[in-house]
């Protein structure tokens, strides 16, 4: 690896992965937090507040982590992708600046309020004031993902030959692109039940521990509500995720083929393989077990639609864009392919461990049905691994989803190797990778470090908020830091 090309795509895979751990958590928690809010204000019962503010804690350590590793993304562009930044610059300048000056800003302005708030606003506009946080993460997602899902299938643009750029000509067709309506639903339930197993995995810790034996009740609340949202958002995540692969076949028709690793074009009854065997270069199949038809299904809705195959595609692209060596459509390699390994197993990796996670999410619900309270070790691991599970398959779905493009940085526009930045050197770019994924390796023993520490103190006993509704004799008082 001494080109700058393959250090600069090593290095945004490496901070990009890495940041991705903490966006679904962020997600999911902001709405679980503010649903437990809501339940205690409705039910008065004491253990739901103390769990919206022992899982608040938690809470506000992922986020400060993830705004942190969240800025590096911006600065790489200017970075290492100067080239593409000024190509797709007319275009993400709005969603992102959008993202920026409304999202971002709603998410901390009412996350301050609901940090400080708890002795100064009103109980039921300081539970409002989390579920305007997640509303504000939701808008964060949507433009962000907007941005992703233009690179993914470019739309409402104009090419300027003149200065080189593609140009914003229709900003809602770039809002709602077909690609963007069925990944924003998909990641935003994938974050619902990432929240949930994390839940899980937390409160099973402390369920089965003898130092907090006298909260069962407490953590068997958490561990159900976690494992129902868990099934609720697993179930939306297959129904949205079979959506997502039927725009995927139609706007980027190699990246399932990629997926399958499927070669040459079945006009039907394409079979979905559990385990494939090609050649090293990547060229050809060589053995297979596979369930008939159901590539067929994945991709077109009947087993008996045609799914084109790689080698097919290929010689398509090379037709079309492979002509010029100086275009910005040009691949260096000829294959306009990804790296079908890549692909093939990452696609198999996020199916496998969401629908891990989510089996494991059913079973905690079983064997934790009326009241039941399974303390064996085999259940304690199971729910410890439910979180661990479900972060794996979002970091799967993330490197399928962009290493599946390849070699597109924008599908049909530019390639990757046309992206990068011409004045950085392979020296400077090994420096910046090394120094990231180090100062990312410290930031994720602070991470786990500062998790595991509040985790296993658990609730805190519960103490009454005051209710400023009600008493209004200091109405001087200053806001509280809640934790």
């Amino acid at each position: 690896m001494d080109s700058v090309l393959d250090i600069a795509r090593w290095q945004f895979g490496i901070t990009t992965v890495y940041h991705f751990l903490f966006v679904p958590l962020t997600i999911g928690l902001t709405a679980l937090i503010a649903v437990m809010e809501t339940i205690w204000l409705r039910t008065k019962n004491p253990e739901w507040l103390r769990l919206t503010k022992f899982f608040g804690k938690l809470f506000l350590i992922n986020f400060a982590i993830g705004v942190v590793t969240g800025i590096v993304q911006e600065f790489q562009f200017g970075m290492n992708w100067s080239d593409y930044s000024r190509f797709v610059g007319d275009v993400f300048g709005a969603p992102l600046a959008v993202e920026a000056l409304l999202a971002f800003f709603l998410e901390s302005t009412f996350l301050g309020l609901w940090i400080f708030g708890w002795d100064k606003l009103p109980r039921g506009l300081h539970a409002a004031c989390m579920w305007l946080v997640h509303i504000g993460t939701l808008f964060s997602a949507w433009f962000i993902l907007a941005a992703n899902s233009w690179m993914q299938h470019p739309v409402g643009y104009r090419y300027s030959a003149v200065n080189g750029r593609a140009q914003l000509v229709d900003f809602w067709a770039v809002m709602f692109n077909k690609v963007q309506l069925v990944t924003f639903p998909h990641v935003i339930t994938a974050a619902y039940m990432t929240a949930g197993s994390f839940i899980v995995g937390v409160c099973a810790w402390l369920y089965v521990s003898k130092k907090h034996e006298q909260d069962k009740a407490l953590y068997h609340k958490g561990l159900r509500l976690g494992a129902w949202v868990m099934l609720a958002a697993g179930v939306l995540v297959a129904v949205t995720g079979d959506a997502q692969g039927k725009i995927m076949t139609e706007v980027q028709p190699m990246k399932m083929a990629a997926a399958e690793g499927l070669y040459d074009t079945e006009s039907s009854n394409a079979g979905f393989s559990i385990f494939t065997i090609g050649t090293p270069d990547g060229q050809s199949e060589k053995f297979a077990i596979k369930i008939p038809g159901l590539l067929s299904f994945l991709a077109t809705g009947s087993t008996s639609g045609e799914v084109q195959g790689i080698n097919q595609l290929r010689e398509k692209y090379q037709q079309e864009f492979g002509q010029d060596p100086g275009a910005r459509y040009y691949d260096p390699s000829g294959n306009y392919s990804p790296v079908i390994p890549v692909t093939y197993w990452s696609f198999r990796y996020m199916i496998g461990f969401g629908f891990l996670a989510a089996l494991f999410g059913a079973l905690i619900l079983f064997l934790t049905r009326k009241g039941r309270a399974p303390t064996s070790k085999w259940f304690a691991r199971m729910a410890i691994w439910t979180p661990i599970a479900m972060t794996l398959g979002n970091a799967f779905g993330w490197i399928f989803t962009e290493m599946g493009r390849q070699p597109w940085i924008v599908f049909g526009l530019m390639t990757t190797s046309n992206g990068v930045s011409p004045g950085v050197s392979a020296l400077e770019a090994w420096i910046s990778v090394i120094t990231l994924t180090l100062l990312y390796a410290v930031l994720a023993v602070v991470e786990i470090g500062l998790i595991l520490r509040f985790a296993k103190r658990g609730a805190d006993p519960f103490q009454e908020p005051p209710d400023p509704s009600r008493d209004s004799d200091d109405e001087d008082r200053p806001l509280a830091f809640a934790y």
